[in-house]
């Protein structure tokens, strides 16, 4: 549901010439990242799809662009007691890297659920690193509480103008490289990226249509912005957008300039992340390919519209892209768990493993199970995880061993 535009007009603390003086300030010192045209996915989705690679920058997200912004405006006094940050990982990485080039001390405290590979590429960057509380609100009072204590400057993630005009910069670059853009789809969590950059392009392009993009397990700014009071909560692959307590500026940029707001589910979000690495064979967490869930999940709201995606990060823990890419295999009918049901006789699973072989399917794994089971006696259960060539493949297969008179279930991917 779109939301009513603004009827009057806005005073915001950001604006276009901010944004240009960020991009002065920055340049040389952050990537300009490519924006591509994806023709498969576009094939796939029916929009005119191009990629924003900022998940190229050299701590792999958007962030370093405002946090170098925020950095240069720092006072002599300011700069010798050293900053201090709070942030799930891709804002500590953008403010300890450039704090360090700049010779500015740097603490940052992250929630203690922060992934590790984000965890220890902050601390690789010589910043001081204090893990404190299970969200960022509570990581947040405990930066503000040692700012107070020790003297130092506090780098909010998103609601501040510098961190803002920084972040627009994306904006500019993706205006210059696709110029006739209809809409764009930036992920949202404090709001920080989509106040700079919707803010830059609805002063360059004032057609284009600005969405924002949440989690459904967080829909913070959604909610606040149509009324709600749904903050959110749960395990989301997109814990670089899990924020309860978006900006107060930020908000003001969202009910100004920002056309509409789509939540997305952790099926969108695990699709995107898969297609982004197995199409175009870039990586991408959760929140950064947020943009695609929503086109994935909205495809007739985006049809042969030119639509740019930010891939905003790409910092995310390989343990979990393994499980991520399993699962997707599993829906798209690619990795099955097939339970059969045998008689106690000789021959049984010699039998199921030549209707397998013959039906060309990859045995991954079996067990066998005779004692934990409600069957009679002399009846038993084999597991088979068998990879395939597609869902009709799968179908297939199945079928072959019914028509075998085998009693034949498929077991979801997070079934027993």
């Amino acid at each position: 549901m779109a939301k009513a535009p603004q009827t009057h007009p806005v005073t915001l603390p950001v604006g276009i010439e901010d944004i240009r003086a960020a991009a002065k300030l920055i340049e040389g010192h952050v990537k300009r990242t490519p924006c591509e045209r994806s023709t498969t996915l576009s094939n796939i989705t029916g929009a005119d799809l191009w990629l924003k690679f900022e998940n190229l920058q050299f701590t792999a997200s958007f962030k370093e662009r405002g946090a170098l912004n925020r950095l240069h405006h720092l006072s002599p006094d300011e700069r010798e007691k050293g900053v201090i940050a709070m942030s799930a990982g891709n804002h500590a990485q953008g403010v300890a890297y450039h704090a360090k080039l700049l010779g500015i001390p740097a603490t940052i405290v992250m929630p203690d659920t922060t992934p590790m590979v984000k965890v220890e590429g902050t601390r690789a960057h010589g910043a001081a690193i204090v893990l404190a509380g299970s969200a960022l609100e509570q990581s947040a009072a405990h930066a503000r509480k040692l700012a107070g204590d020790r003297g130092l400057t506090f780098i909010h993630p998103y609601d501040d103008p510098m961190i803002i005009a920084g972040q627009g910069t994306t904006a500019l670059e993706m205006h210059e490289q696709v110029p006739d853009m209809d809409c764009i789809v930036i992920p949202v969590g404090g709001g920080g990226l989509i106040s700079g950059m919707a803010c830059a392009l609805k002063a360059l392009r004032p057609s284009i249509q600005i969405i924002g993009v949440q989690a459904e397990l967080y829909p913070a700014m959604t909610s606040r912005v149509r009324g709600g009071s749904d903050l959110g909560g749960g395990d989301s692959l997109a814990e670089g957008i899990a924020v309860k307590n978006p900006g107060t500026l930020t908000t003001s940029f969202v009910e100004a300039l920002v056309d509409d707001m789509v939540l997305v589910s952790e099926v969108d979000l695990e699709s995107a992340v898969s297609l982004l690495l197995t199409i175009e064979k870039t990586v991408c967490e959760g929140a950064g390919a947020a943009g695609l869930a929503a086109v994935l999940a909205f495809p007739e709201r985006f049809r042969n519209k030119t639509v740019g995606l930010p891939l905003t990060g790409g910092n995310i823990d390989t343990r979990l892209i393994a499980e991520v890419l399993t699962r997707e295999l599993a829906r798209e009918g690619r990795l099955a768990r097939l339970r059969l049901r045998l008689k106690d006789r000789p021959g049984q699973l010699a039998d199921v493993t030549r209707i397998l072989a013959e039906n060309k399917a990859n045995v991954v794994e079996v067990t066998h199970q005779r004692i934990f089971t409600n069957l009679p006696a002399r009846g038993a259960y084999a597991m088979f995880e068998v990879e395939t060539r597609d869902r009709h493949h799968l179908d297939r297969l199945i079928n072959e061993l019914r028509a075998a008179a085998y009693d034949v279930e498929e077991l979801e991917a997070d079934g027993p």
